[in-house]
């Protein structure tokens, strides 16, 4: 039976020895959970989790058309929207897991997903309308016209994520960290920035589009950004 231990990120003012046995704890649980799949499943994951890899290394600034985007097909597990409640914590930096996070056309509305790691995940056109996700991690993440408009996205990591064609209309990016990210297409209206650490190209690419108006575009320094 899998342990009911729920793998969490780790806020980076935890002590490091703190750190470390929740790290090891984690790895332990999922190890074990990683054994009770079939290997057929197991390897169908794996090479999900792979080719999830492989186009999201493409999936940044420099790949801007995401037209030509060709994803996995879509995962069959039938709960596949309901890890999204749990997350993945391996390799969160480079969006690295044992099983790829496809949470395509899922609805989140008015979730509770707060603290989650969303890393590498495949979220395009899926529904967080609403949705709490403070502190979320979303490194790598694929969120082509995904709908996360109002969601509290205070003291998330967005890091290197496709937000292009996103409803981003009255989202809440409060002390939000924000890098190689791209807005292209996305509707900003009312969008919150404030206190968030954006990084330069970012402040540029978020001064460029036409919907980040009045008080958005003062807290994201567009005119610093010109």
């Amino acid at each position: 039976m899998a342990s009911a231990l729920q793998c969490r990120a780790v806020s980076p003012f935890v002590a490091a020895s703190s750190t470390h046995r929740h790290s090891r704890r984690c790895l332990a649980v999922q190890a074990s959970q990683r054994n009770e799949q079939p290997m057929q499943q197991r390897a169908a994951n794996l090479l999900l989790s792979l080719g999830a890899a492989a186009t999201l290394a493409l999936s940044g600034p420099a790949f801007a058309d995401n037209s030509n985007v060709r994803l996995p097909p879509l995962d069959n597990d039938p709960n596949r929207c309901e890890r999204g409640f749990t997350g993945n914590t391996i390799g969160q930096a480079n969006a690295v897991s044992n099983t790829a996070l496809d949470l395509r056309f899922c609805d989140f509305k008015g979730a509770n997903l707060s603290g989650k790691t969303l890393s590498g995940a495949f979220m395009n056109e899926t529904d967080f309308s609403g949705a709490n996700m403070r502190e979320t991690v979303l490194s790598k993440a694929y969120a082509y016209k995904s709908n996360l408009s109002g969601a509290d996205m205070t003291n998330a990591v967005i890091d290197r994520v496709v937000l292009d064609g996103a409803n981003l209309e009255g989202a809440k990016f409060v002390n939000a960290v924000i890098t190689g990210t791209t807005f292209k297409g996305a509707n900003l209206a009312g969008a919150d920035f404030e206190d968030a650490l954006i990084g330069s190209e970012d402040a540029k690419r978020l001064c460029a589009n036409p919907t980040l108006l009045g008080d958005s575009r003062d807290q994201v320094g567009c005119y610093q950004a010109r």
